[in-house]
């Protein structure tokens, strides 16, 4: 059964990596024998991740990317992929939020939610999706989407319909891509406790809010690795345009 979620001859691309989730997916995966590329915006933090893998004997490679420069996204592929080979699997994390009422949020606001979470996710899928196609590949796109993408909450209004589309994205991907052997899925989490909130989970805000997930308690950031290794691996292999939730019970509310 440990087969069926072997990811050792994966070269999975995974952006967001600096930090989060993309982190511990990066750990993750690649504790798992992937090859794994480290991309974000900004590297500083990429190679120290870089070199706590390969000190564990893992294989990792930083690269930038910004995937809200659509030009430059066949570039930054370009130089993942000479770090590896072809991406095999992309794990579409990067993503902001800004925190607003949606009668405050500004052009600007909208713009830098949406350019990250939507719009560059979709275009580096396409952009990898195109490689994949022309090199006759089996591949696999996973979207990291959220509950909010199913619901909704106060003061997201932007990241809420970012991660709406990133989901139908996932889906209308799926259905055009199953031919070529290109699955495309996508990760919803809950609350995930993280270096960004965690301060957050002690205020009394955050025990409120803690109090509306059934299980009472806020997600780990390890409470994501079944998920994300079923969805990287041939284990998901007739999974297609699904939505994998992983939220404690959230969305029951």
């Amino acid at each position: 059964m440990s087969d069926l979620f072997d990811v050792s001859q994966e070269t999975i691309l995974i952006t967001g990596a600096s930090q989060g989730l993309g982190r511990q997916f990066a750990r993750v995966l690649s504790a798992h024998g992937a090859a794994v590329v480290l991309a974000a915006r900004h590297t500083g933090k990429l190679k120290s991740l870089e070199e706590e893998i390969r000190g564990k004997g893992g294989r990792a490679a930083a690269v930038q990317m910004d995937v809200t420069d659509i030009t430059g996204i066949g570039k930054a592929l370009d130089v993942a992929e000479a770090a590896f080979g072809p991406v095999s699997v992309l794990i579409n994390n990067a993503g902001i939020a800004i925190e607003k009422l949606s009668t405050e949020q500004t052009e600007a606001d909208w713009d830098a939610v949406i350019n990250a979470n939507l719009k560059g996710a979709y275009f580096l899928a396409t952009e990898l999706a195109r490689r994949m196609i022309a090199r006759k590949q089996e591949g696999n796109i996973v979207n990291i989407a959220s509950v909010l993408g199913l619901g909704v909450m106060k003061f997201l209004s932007p990241y809420t319909v970012s991660k709406a589309g990133i989901i139908q994205a996932t889906k209308v991907m799926a259905l055009e891509l199953a031919g070529n052997n290109i699955r495309v899925n996508a990760l919803a989490p809950g609350y995930i406790d993280t270096e960004m909130n965690h301060d957050f989970w002690a205020t009394p805000a955050g025990e409120k809010l803690t109090k509306r997930i059934p299980q009472r308690r806020v997600g780990a950031e390890s409470d994501l690795d079944g998920a994300i290794l079923l969805l990287a691996s041939k284990a998901s292999r007739y999974m297609a345009g699904s939505v994998v939730t992983v939220d404690g019970g959230f969305l029951l509310n």
